[in-house]
């Protein structure tokens, strides 16, 4: 069973995720910060993944810790749900357009997080909410997911676009990498014994 459910409460934020790697992409994602059910709808729906989210943060302050936190427990949802790695692909890439943008995205599940972050936004808000926090829940999902994750903008003019397309780029890298391959037969996708 490639499913995790995690619950993290701390003073600023309460978050609860479930996911399920084999899933169809059902998504039911409600943060109260409305872009980043949104962004995590795209995440589900294009992943295959299928991604329930509830968070009740402190938005009275501004949506940075909300935003951050279901980042960390969806990172460590992720890596509950893929358990040793055993007989998955381990590796994704997409290069996704979107009207005027285009972003590349590449990732491994490899353990070993690191972002590398290429991803300029020409305007400090989407609405109401800050474009920087798209860069701290990738940060978040990659350090407390183990992932290795590159993320480049090609091109784009419109930050929304932008955001979007980074989201459903993320997504199907993600849903590349978390299927089986039936040529591993079990085996784990490294030659060091383990991930």
């Amino acid at each position: 069973m490639r499913r995790a459910e995690v619950s993290r409460k701390t003073a600023e934020t309460e978050i609860s995720v479930a996911v399920n790697l084999d899933g169809t992409g059902a998504h039911d994602c409600k943060t109260g910060v409305g872009f980043l059910d949104h962004m995590l709808d795209q995440l589900g729906r294009h992943s295959l993944i299928d991604l329930t989210v509830r968070a009740k943060g402190d938005l009275h302050i501004d949506d940075h810790h909300t935003v951050e936190d279901v980042g960390i427990a969806l990172g460590q949802a992720l890596a509950r749900a893929l358990g040793d790695k055993r007989g998955i692909r381990r590796y994704g890439h997409f290069r996704l357009a979107m009207d005027d943008s285009q972003v590349a995205v590449a990732l491994d599940l490899s353990a070993r997080p690191y972002l590398v972050w290429n991803l300029p936004f020409p305007a400090a808000n989407i609405g109401s909410f800050d474009t920087e926090l798209v860069r701290e829940f990738f940060q978040a999902v990659a350090t407390h997911g183990g992932i290795t994750l590159h993320v480049d903008l090609i091109h784009g003019l419109n930050s929304h676009h932008i955001a979007e397309a980074a989201f459903k780029a993320v997504a199907r890298a993600l849903r590349e990498a978390v299927e089986v391959d039936p040529r591993l037969g079990g085996a784990l996708p490294s030659t060091k014994g383990a991930l």
